[in-house]
């Protein structure tokens, strides 16, 4: 590909989960790509950039969500920003100060940035699934789509775990939209589930060793698997390289417009127990978790019809193709033995 064809992508938060695995595939696609992180000389974090560049063009700049004017030079002549680094401070005594005011003040700092730059054809914001399905269900057989928000008055008033992020979600992604609608650009948002699989980076936080608890015998990462189900209804789940090929298809899909949620299926920590123990019998899984609180079945499915519809096809649809690819990265990682 010429330079003059190739297209340029912002990719905020380069040395996260998501954003590396991103910033990967566009490199594979023959983007020219600009990604943010706020310390570049910081190795332990970012050599997996360094390595990235054998693939294409990477240019990696300093940038912070809290600094006004930041990303001016990292999108500037960019076709697309994916915004995917967020502040994620789920221990915070203040979430008001500490997450939800972060999260708004940072997002609308790389859209202002993105309004600035003009060249922007799209912008691509993560959110999270949490944005959409935290709320009160009575019952079973819930389907939530794109049109379901959580709701804030129930999570301020509640409190569950992780409040602060939820209210951060939902009002991050309110925000972006008002400042795409007021300044013309066209924004697309993806609501993604529990997200696991291989990435660049050499170390995660939250969904994979969430995924990998029952083989790694992690009891606070287990906490968190059940928490969400908990909170969710159901355990959705979705393959990394899955969300990358999603925030790629909303990118140039030009009638894409919009919220999307992305998960591939639903479960419940009690399956993917049954599962894990049948498949990998030499990590002796416990199966007996089966106390009162577990569900059997999902009470609530999160439907990606919207993005299936436009086009889109999930490649990894069972626990077996999702776990296949991130035992690997666990065992890479050294949360599992080899």
């Amino acid at each position: 590909m010429s330079a003059g064809d190739r297209k340029t992508a912002c990719v905020t938060g380069g040395n996260g989960y998501i954003a590396a695995a991103l910033v990967k595939m566009l490199l594979e696609k023959g983007y020219a790509i600009k990604t943010t992180v706020r310390n570049p000389d910081d190795m332990e974090k970012n050599s997996h950039l360094k390595e990235l560049q054998a693939l294409g063009p990477l240019e990696v700049l300093r940038a912070d969500l809290n600094e006004e004017g930041s990303f001016d030079q990292a999108v500037a002549g960019c076709d697309y920003a994916f915004l995917v680094a967020a502040p994620v401070n789920l221990t915070s005594e203040n979430p008001e100060k500490d997450q939800i005011e972060p999260s708004i003040r940072g997002t609308l700092n790389v859209m202002r940035s993105c309004a600035k730059a003009g060249t922007v054809r799209r912008v691509i914001l993560t959110s999270a699934a949490s944005s959409v399905c935290i709320r009160p269900l009575e019952g079973d057989g819930h389907v939530l789509d794109e049109e379901s928000w959580s709701d804030l008055k129930y999570v301020t008033t509640e409190k569950p775990p992780s409040w602060g992020y939820v209210v951060s979600k939902v009002l991050s992604e309110k925000e972006a939209c008002r400042f795409a609608q007021e300044h013309g650009i066209s924004l697309v948002t993806v609501c993604p589930v529990l997200t696991v699989g291989a990435s660049p980076v050499s170390k995660v936080y939250a969904s994979v060793p969430a995924s990998l608890a029952m083989l790694s015998g992690d009891n606070a990462a287990l906490g968190m698997l059940k928490g969400i189900e908990k909170s969710f209804g159901a355990v959705p789940m979705v393959d990394l390289d899955d969300l990358c090929r999603a925030e790629v298809f909303v990118a140039e899909t030009e009638t894409a417009s919009g919220r999307y949620i992305c998960c591939s299926f639903s479960t419940t920590v009690v399956v993917i127990a049954r599962f894990l123990a049948d498949k990998y019998p030499q990590y002796s899984v416990k199966t007996n978790l089966l106390s009162g609180e577990l569900l059997e079945k999902p009470r609530m499915c999160l439907s990606s019809a919207k993005l299936v519809g436009e086009g889109f096809e999930f490649k990894y649809n069972t626990l077996d193709e999702i776990y296949e690819d991130v035992i690997e990265y666990g065992k890479a990682l050294g949360i599992l033995p080899y």
